[in-house]
């Protein structure tokens, strides 16, 4: 590691990315790059561009999020979050880097009646969870030094996610129903960008190889805590409408059919992350308190 690190972040303009740029500042050289000045379904482009930049850190939340849409695109999808990961995994091995990239709760098939750790077997159910597990696995073939930590239900003040999606039709709404069997644990982005900049810092304070080699591996990121996507839906039209808020009517999954099968159970337990870099993540409700304190201001 150098003394003044770059830190190269894709998919600057999503969620994620979007706070990661603002988290990361202190730590180095940020070079952001959103879509336009890195579009990671152009593999070579991935090679040359950080051949040119030789990070010490590539931070990656840039994915094909739409997951009911690459039912039907499977090959876009494949191609940006199996193969591009692979590619940027494959430099980052090239050139010393570590390698920082997300993957999902969408990797299990969510039969598991409890939360899901590191070593529990995966079983996509769907062409996202199954590109996002085909990155996940490139990563790990190249032998790069990374961190692949698996998230769920993000949320935050930008893009399209379920905080905004129950905002708007809360406005517009008297009545909504929302499913009530799915249960996981709500994290918001910035949770997210902040938890990865702390472990950066501590990657970089000793500016040592072997601290980063000895971490190396799949983590857990997701906030404390549990609900369903009813329980999400309530907090946040409590918060946001209080006594105005539209009636919630708890529904199944059957009762809302979708192109992309979804697991029952997302929760993911995150003590491994928690012991391994002394993290303390927040509890959903807390963060989500946060969040929409920060969208008002």
């Amino acid at each position: 590691m150098t003394t003044h690190p770059t830190i190269l972040v894709t998919g600057v303009n999503g969620q994620v990315g979007f706070e990661l740029v603002r988290t990361l500042q202190g730590l180095g050289r940020i070079v952001a790059l959103d879509r336009a000045a890195l579009d990671l379904t152009d593999l070579a482009l991935i090679r040359s561009t950080v051949r040119e930049l030789k990070p010490s850190v590539i931070v990656n939340p840039a994915a094909y999020t739409a997951v009911d849409t690459a039912e039907a695109d499977v090959d876009a999808a494949m191609r940006l979050n199996g193969e591009a990961p692979g590619v940027l995994a494959a430099e980052a091995a090239r050139c010393g880097a570590v390698l920082i990239h997300y993957s999902t709760d969408y990797v299990f098939d969510g039969t598991k009646s409890t939360a899901y750790v590191e070593t529990d077997v995966t079983n996509p159910q769907n062409v996202y969870g199954k590109s996002k597990l085909a990155g996940e696995q490139a990563i790990v073939e190249s032998g790069c030094t990374h961190l692949i930590l698996r998230t769920s239900w993000v949320y935050g003040v930008r893009g399209r996610n379920f905080l905004l999606t129950m905002l708007k039709l809360g406005a517009e709404r008297p009545e909504l129903r929302v499913v009530a069997d799915q249960s996981g644990a709500p994290t918001w982005s910035n949770t997210i960008a902040t938890s990865t900049s702390h472990i950066i810092a501590q990657g970089l304070r000793g500016n040592d190889v072997e601290w980063w080699r000895e971490r190396s591996g799949v983590y857990h990121l997701t906030a404390a805590g549990e609900t369903s996507w009813h329980g999400f839906a309530k907090s946040i039209l409590d918060i946001a409408m209080g006594d105005k808020a539209p009636n919630l009517v708890p529904i199944s999954t059957s009762d809302y059919p979708v192109p992309a099968k979804r697991p029952a159970n997302s929760r993911m337990s995150h003590d491994k992350l928690t012991e391994t870099f002394g993290l303390a993540l927040p509890n959903w409700q807390d963060a989500l308190r946060l969040c929409m304190a920060d969208r008002c201001a």
